[in-house]
């Protein structure tokens, strides 16, 4: 099984210097590239100068995280991708567990390892931790992180385990899998386009793995803060426009209906704190998801299986009102 590792770039060569080397070093079992999203730093000459043994994937534009891996990985012939974002620091044998998942479950297709967090490594990282899910309101989650609560690690989570989504910090996905779904959805640009691609995987029959045997620590928020009001309308558009497109059957519409109003009671919490910046952010997001909603329903396709997308009523019940902050505490 060949393997590529693929960086995608933006103006990161800082993060490319000190994290880089570390990819080079603990990963000899795959050919790496740096995907490069038009960017106007030193990024190419730093490459250029440093490290020319690393391949070099020129995009015409930055077209964000979607079209920009879709641009890099239109030409890769390597059996399985590895989709790993600049500010990750890979461990010894990262590749090696992973990889053997792949060979040995035909039906595997994306997976991701056990995501610690950069800056205090004894615990879990916000962007994936032991593997993603979302409720029934598309809130996404994950083992080892509910909303603002991160759990340490304490290998609890040192397993294999079927999970619904795999972070997009750490992706690994088949060649094969992914250009049959037509990668990423490109009207995303940024954020959740993971979760979206994950669930067409899976209505289409394959399997999504986090594989607890492989580590790596993520810095997080080092292209776009979580504090960032961007990154707040990025999610809940995303969040309504993936639910609107994937939810089979009319119940999607009530679905969404109650969704958007817990969106209402977070935009609410805001403006009582006076946080203005992210109040308007779920405004536009809502206003921008109605402007989005009829292109992304002429997307929905009937799933020829039965597939549950989630096996938790709601999230924000357990953690704000149920007062259960960690995964082991939720009842399904």
């Amino acid at each position: 099984m060949t393997t590529a590792v693929v960086i995608l770039n933006w103006n990161g060569v800082d993060l490319l210097a000190k994290f880089l080397p570390s990819v080079i070093a603990f990963s000899k079992e795959a050919t790496i590239y740096v995907a490069d999203n038009a960017s106007t730093d030193t990024s190419l000459d730093f490459l250029n100068r440093n490290l020319p043994d690393v391949k070099i994937i020129k995009n015409k534009e930055n077209g964000g995280y979607a079209k920009g891996y879709n641009d890099a990985l239109s030409d890769l012939t390597e059996d399985l991708f590895v989709l790993l974002n600049s500010d990750v620091e890979v461990t010894k044998n990262w590749l090696t567990p992973v990889i053997a998942q792949f060979k040995s479950n035909k039906n595997l297709v994306a997976a991701q390892p056990k995501v610690l967090d950069y800056k205090n490594k004894a615990y879990f990282e916000y962007a994936g931790a032991a593997g993603g899910f979302i409720d029934k309101y598309g809130y996404p989650f994950c083992r080892g992180r509910i909303f603002d609560t991160l759990e340490k690690d304490e290998g609890q989570y040192n397993d294999i385990l079927q999970i619904f989504w795999a972070t997009g910090a750490c992706l690994f996905i088949t060649n094969k899998s992914f250009k049959e779904q037509n990668g990423f959805d490109e009207s995303l640009f940024a954020h959740q386009e993971e979760i979206d691609l994950c669930w067409r995987l899976q209505k289409n029959g394959g399997e999504v793995n986090y594989i607890g045997t492989s580590n790596v620590y993520h810095v997080g928020g080092a292209t776009l803060s979580s504090s960032n009001p961007k990154k707040t309308y990025f999610n809940f558009r995303n969040s309504l426009l993936i639910m609107l497109k994937n939810i089979n059957g009319p119940s999607v519409f009530s679905t969404l209906f109650i969704r958007m109003l817990l969106d209402g009671v977070a935009a609410f919490r805001f403006l009582t704190k006076g946080d203005f910046g992210h109040f308007g952010a779920i405004f536009k997001a809502h206003v921008m998801f109605y402007s989005m909603a009829p292109s992304f329903y002429k997307k929905r396709k009937n799933s020829s299986r039965n597939f549950q997308y989630n096996k938790l009523g709601s999230i924000v019940w357990q953690y704000f009102v149920k007062n259960r902050r960690i995964f082991k505490e939720l009842k399904f």
